[in-house]
């Protein structure tokens, strides 16, 4: 006589409400999620059937495994079925009716003694992936056939603190998933919404994917991690196809970084420098998006794998070190993400330095990308004499030159770096520049925004300082001047009292009838203007402002009593030789219509 095996209802083996409401709602920020996990288990299932096969033949795969997917509007239902070791009921009771009791986590441990060349690579962790079905399913039903056994089995639940196991049929080992899928989650019955989660998530995993179109199954996926083969198989052309593909780009790649980091630390990475700027400003994102990914599964382009002033570096990093909290989605701030960060960061760096050997291939970089890269001179002190060393600089003796050329150029007496920020229209012509072409010392002209900040924040490059033109008082000797010359710089400080520190006779003005000079103790004229455009406070001494004794409008100035008038016009001129504003615009276009009319 036949026993009849009949359903058996269970209740999960942890706190499932709790749990599986965390599943649900907080631990996964996106409901597509549920297709990563499970696609990762069923790839996972697959690899651990083909490395056990090695020893057991009887358990070999069939001809060309896939993972399969389909979906059926009619039932409501998305099918996900794999070729993998599947589970026996006991298997099934022990991995799904306990949640966080990971099947891939305890043969992974099974398998300590072995080599990592003897490992299969395996992506599930935690054993809480499967339960991310729910977030689209309100039942879901798994039919499983241990491979090397005839039975089947099924598991079923509404997640809702039981399940039910009972016999089913298979007719070939591994496991199917069917997942009745909740009204609000229609989306996901579309074939075209699945094929979109799978070339985002799981494009690249070595195992097809295949989806129902039109009662065919058919590839989805590319599976071709190029980031994983060796440099010497790989065309230039597969190279600028895999960067316009991950990249979303047009361009070739100004620069291919591809190698495989092995030792204690493993991780392979393709990186890439663009050749144009991206139609979106790289400086309006900020973040890097490298891929992270692990064994060959995308995790995340938000791991922020490389610094801010590396953000217009594109491309793909795969570990099987890393690792990752229970969704996978957070990075856990562990020493190893720390360690692959350092080695790409000195990797490009490297990459780099090997460029900026040839001259107009680097000007091509540093057209795109080099206030970018400036950014690293103020927000990253680890990398900042690399990044210096690195950069071409326009100045007054040359269109682009390197800190180390400026240096090698630097007259006898001249101790320290001297630059001038500003807007590029102003830098050349700019007053600060007419003591220095006198004493032939070199001005280095900064026209990026971020020039502004990062030299006070770097303050010397090779025990050199670096001091602002603008803050130069104290390089030039006090003219000697006249009493009539005194007294003016005597009644111009009376008349612009709270606006400027003082008036002194200068030495450097040769062509300009007056300037105006930071302190050194304080923000130099171009990081005020900075604040001010920002509505930011400047605190510290108003700049000074010097007068040139031989210029003709101040040897007039010198001969007038009345001078209130003409300090504010003399003010005004300084600042906008600097390419700031007059304080008022409107007074200012009458000061210069008299002044014209009296002429």
């Amino acid at each position: 006589m036949t026993e009849t095996v009949t359903a058996e209802t269970y209740d999960f083996g942890t706190e499932v409400g709790r749990l599986l409401d965390l599943v649900v709602h907080s631990l996964y920020s996106d409901r597509e999620i549920f297709l990563r996990e499970l696609v990762a288990n069923a790839a996972d299932a697959t690899d651990k059937r083909r490395f056990l096969a090695l020893s057991d033949g009887a358990l070999a795969l069939p001809e060309n495994p896939a993972i399969k997917i389909s979906t059926d509007k009619l039932t409501q239902t998305i099918t996900i079925s794999d070729h993998g070791t599947g589970m026996s009921k006991e298997e099934l009771a022990d991995h799904l009716g306990t949640i966080a009791r990971s099947g891939t986590a305890a043969f992974t441990s099974s398998l300590a003694a072995k080599s990592p060349e003897e490992r299969p690579s395996l992506i599930g962790q935690f054993g809480v992936g499967f339960y991310s079905a729910f977030m689209v399913a309100d039942e879901v039903e798994v039919i499983s056939r241990k491979a090397g056994h005839q039975e089947a089995w099924a598991w079923l639940s509404n997640g809702k603190g039981k399940y039910t196991i009972k016999p089913a049929a298979r007719d070939e080992s591994g496991t199917t998933i069917i997942l009745h899928i909740k009204p609000e989650a229609e989306e996901f019955l579309e074939p075209l919404r699945i094929k979109t989660i799978i070339r985002k998530w799981a494009d690249h995993i070595a195992l097809p994917i295949e989806l129902e179109e039109d009662g065919k199954f058919a590839s989805v996926t590319e599976g071709n991690a190029l980031w994983r083969r060796n440099k010497s198989e790989i065309s230039k052309e597969d190279y600028t196809a895999f960067y316009r593909h991950t990249g979303h780009a047009w361009d070739e790649p100004w620069a291919t970084i591809h190698w495989r980091a092995e030792g204690t630390l493993e991780f392979s990475a393709l990186l890439f420098i663009p050749s144009s700027k991206p139609f979106m400003p790289v400086e309006e994102t900020r973040e890097s998006k490298v891929r992270l990914h692990v064994k060959r599964m995308f995790i995340t382009d938000e791991a922020r794998l490389l610094p801010n002033w590396l953000s217009f570096v594109t491309g793909v990093v795969d570990t099987e070190d890393l690792p990752l909290n229970v969704s996978r989605e957070i990075l856990q701030a562990t020493p190893v993400l720390d360690k692959i960060r350092k080695a790409l960061v000195n990797r490009v760096l490297s990459e780099l330095k090997s460029q900026a050997k040839d001259s107009e291939t680097f000007k091509t970089f540093q057209d795109n990308f080099g206030a970018v890269l400036k950014e690293g001179l103020y927000d990253d002190t680890g990398h900042a004499a690399d990044i210096a060393g690195l950069l071409r600089f326009a100045s007054t003796k040359e269109d682009a030159t390197t800190l180390d050329d400026y240096i090698a150029r630097m007259p006898e007496g001249q101790s320290d770096i001297y630059y001038l920020a500003g807007d590029a229209t102003n830098l050349k012509t700019s007053p600060q520049l007419e003591g220095f072409a006198e004493k032939g010392y070199e001005v280095l002209l900064l026209a990026d925004p971020i020039d502004a900040f990062w030299p006070t924040r770097m303050e010397s490059y090779k025990d050199k300082k670096l001091k602002s033109a603008s803050q130069a008082a104290s390089l030039f000797a006090p003219a000697e001047s006249s009493a009539d010359i005194t007294a003016l710089c005597e009644n111009l400080a009376k008349a612009l009292e709270g606006k400027v520190s003082g008036v002194t006779a200068s030495t450097r003005l040769k062509d300009s009838p007056a300037m105006l000079v930071a302190s050194e103790a304080g923000p130099d004229l171009a990081m005020q203007r900075m604040l001010r455009r920002a509505g930011r406070p400047v605190f510290g001494l108003p700049p000074a402002l010097e007068i040139n004794p031989g210029h003709k409008l101040i040897q007039a100035l010198a001969t007038r009593a009345e001078l209130e008038s003409e300090a504010n016009l003399l003010l005004d001129l300084a600042k906008l030789q600097e390419g700031d504003l007059p304080e008022d615009p409107a007074a200012f276009v009458r000061h210069i219509a008299n002044a014209i009319a009296g002429a």
